[in-house]
């Protein structure tokens, strides 16, 4: 049980340690304060609900990659809050966002190298690669218009829509375009953020990324419809189509270190 609550435990102290590192050196106001601390507690709760639900003894290797992706996002996160007050430190930012940009091939290798793949690790890699997207997006929004916005929304739309829509759980197959795509949105939003294009650039950068991902999820929210259930087994309500459907969102890498 201790390694249970040492690996959350752990992802806290270090997102507190970064927090506090980029306090002392490019400051961090009241804005970046709030909403970091916000996010190192949602990590830990959600991390340790994940582990206790998914029945893991701990943290695997390759999950330990993916936690030091969550704590970068998380002090991207925190920059980005504080932006909308004052100027943010963009080669700061853009370093964060680049060195947990590049891990996310890290801890797949990782994964398979060991031989500890896991539909918990390829969640929880799935969930860090949507929110540093969403905040990217959120960060690019006032340079290139508030429609950047759906690039970091469209995942949690889709994540939404299937409550009502419950074919949307269905299992996706494999697709390296989903994965291309997937990379494309982190790589178009970093530059951006870089500043160094000129404006006109950087809404034609994140308005091919915008269609490339709608295509993405198109392509797989039209796959699933084709092949939704035209009934439930006897015995089952209408609800419970979640609980037999396994969950694969469209437009990001699906389960890319699951068993």
């Amino acid at each position: 049980m201790r390694t249970v609550r040492n690996g959350p435990l752990a992802g806290l102290a270090c997102q507190v340690a970064l927090l506090t590192a980029l306090a002392a050196t490019v400051g961090l106001g009241v804005a970046g304060w709030l909403v970091g601390l916000v996010h190192a507690l949602a990590q830990y709760a959600l991390l340790r609900h994940g582990l206790r639900r998914s029945g893991a003894a701990g943290l695997g290797p390759a999950d330990r990659v993916t936690l030091t992706r969550a704590v970068l996002a998380g002090g991207v996160t925190a920059l980005v809050a504080d932006s909308f007050a004052h100027p943010a430190p963009v080669a700061v930012l853009v370093a964060l966002t680049a060195v947990a940009l590049a891990l996310d091939r890290v801890d797949g290798e990782v994964a398979r190298r060991t031989g500890t793949a896991s539909a918990f690790g390829a969640r929880f890699d799935m969930e860090v690669d949507a929110f540093l997207i969403l905040v990217l997006s959120a960060y690019a929004a006032p340079t290139v218009g508030g429609w950047a916005l759906a690039i970091g929304a469209m995942r949690y739309a889709f994540v939404a829509a299937s409550g009502p829509l419950p074919w949307l759980h269905g299992t996706l197959p494999p697709r390296q375009w989903r994965k291309v795509v997937a990379a494309v949105q982190g790589v178009a939003l970093a530059v951006v953020a870089t500043g160094l294009l000129p404006a006109g650039l950087s809404v034609a950068l994140v308005a091919a990324a915008l269609a490339l991902l709608v295509e993405s999820f198109g392509r797989d929210v039209w796959w699933l419809w084709r092949r939704r259930p035209r009934s439930l087994p006897a015995g089952r309500a209408p609800g419970d189509a979640v609980a037999l459907l396994p969950h694969s969102p469209p437009g990001l890498p699906a389960a890319r270190r699951a068993a």
